[in-house]
């Protein structure tokens, strides 16, 4: 199973009018406040796509890396995952 192209697409697109929204906002002064919100709630559409994704990833590449894989690419995928683990900590 694969990242559902067209949820992520959207998604995306979200996030980006969201952006071009804030920088609508910064250019007109709007309240600090206000937007910090948008920026929020633009960083949580941006967290869910990336967790669709790496979910996506597991499924399928990792997956069958591990079902069929060399040694090697086991091991690949798995450093793999262990990286982004280490970068989603910070």
């Amino acid at each position: 199973m694969q990242a559902d192209t067209d949820k992520t697409l959207r998604l995306l697109r979200t996030a980006r009018g969201q952006i071009d929204g804030i920088i609508r906002m910064v250019e007109a002064d709007r309240y600090c406040i206000d937007i910090s919100t948008q920026l929020m709630a633009t960083q949580s559409i941006l967290a869910r796509i990336n967790a669709d994704v790496l979910k996506a990833h597991l499924e399928h590449c990792v997956a069958g890396a591990l079902a069929s894989g060399t040694p090697e690419e086991k091991a690949e995928k798995l450093g793999e995952i262990e990286r982004v683990i280490d970068k989603l900590a910070k």
